[in-house]
């Protein structure tokens, strides 16, 4: 994997840290969540009139991404609102990456080198390492983010392939984000009442504008990368995001670390290196 691909993924990582940090601070998480969705898809609409458009064999992935985002942005306000982030994050994030390094060999055909493989399996130890500090999150919390896992590894694949197939791996970012937030406030307004969907819109419309921003530029990185190196190695590396978010919370948030913090970012800091020289 070359530096720049390297880089531009850390970037993405920092951004996904950023706007999932927006959702867990936040009060109402499922509606911070569907307006994250929203901002990401008013982020990408000057966008769209001066690139291509996905190439046709591309839009039934973009379809059945969006029905996977809507799922995955459910499961990550659920688990945010069931459990403690040191145990819902590490496993929705560290879990992912495992399915799909076991099983990316038959499904797309990709064989990693050793040093690639070792780098990918480093990273999600140091992830996984995380859980261990949790002092809060019970049964339910941990079924939320295990499932998530799945569904992380689910539209990884789905949008991997889509990205190579739609001829401009931007492009397919954008147009996938349209869908999604659609999904989302039909959801909102059916199970809340539009007067109450049209509240918080009201007073947090800016919490969506910059997650949405982040959560398109970190997604559109990552699809990039993945049209230029393997989709597991990617996946993985995608995964540091969870030390950009411990260093939120240590120097935004003022939280104390505990010492698996330091170990997991110690083990994840070696996983990239690892990786870098692979």
């Amino acid at each position: 994997m070359s530096l720049d691909v390297v880089l531009l993924v850390l970037l993405g990582a920092l951004l996904h840290a950023t706007w999932n940090a927006i959702i867990k601070a936040g009060r109402d998480k499922s509606l911070d969540a569907t307006l994250i969705s929203a901002g990401a898809a008013v982020a990408a609409l000057p966008f769209l009139p001066i690139l291509p458009y996905p190439q046709p064999a591309a839009w039934p992935f973009i379809g059945a991404s969006a029905v996977l985002q809507f799922i995955y942005f459910q499961l990550v306000a659920g688990a945010y609102r069931a459990g403690d982030i040191g145990v819902v994050y590490p496993l929705m994030r560290g879990v992912a990456p495992l399915l799909v390094v076991a099983t990316s060999s038959f499904i797309l055909g990709e064989a990693l080198s050793g040093a690639a493989l070792i780098g990918t399996l480093t990273i999600c130890a140091g992830i996984m390492t995380l859980a261990f500090e949790a002092r809060r999150g019970g049964r339910h919390a941990i079924i939320l983010a295990l499932c998530n896992a799945v569904v992380i590894a689910t539209y990884t694949y789905v949008d991997g392939i889509g990205a190579r197939s739609s001829g401009n791996a931007v492009s397919y970012t954008l147009w996938m984000s349209l869908l999604p937030p659609v999904l989302l406030f039909i959801w909102a307004i059916w199970r809340r009442g539009l007067p109450a969907v049209a509240l918080h819109v009201r007073g947090n419309w800016w919490r969506g504008l910059i997650g949405g921003a982040g959560s398109i530029a970190s997604y559109g990185l990552a699809l990039w990368a993945m049209t230029k190196a393997p989709v597991a190695s990617v996946a993985a590396l995608r995964e540091t995001s969870i030390l950009f978010a411990l260093l939120i919370s240590v120097l935004v948030l003022k939280e104390k670390a505990s010492p698996w913090r330091y170990l997991a970012g110690a083990i994840i800091a070696g996983g990239v290196l690892v990786m870098r020289l692979g």
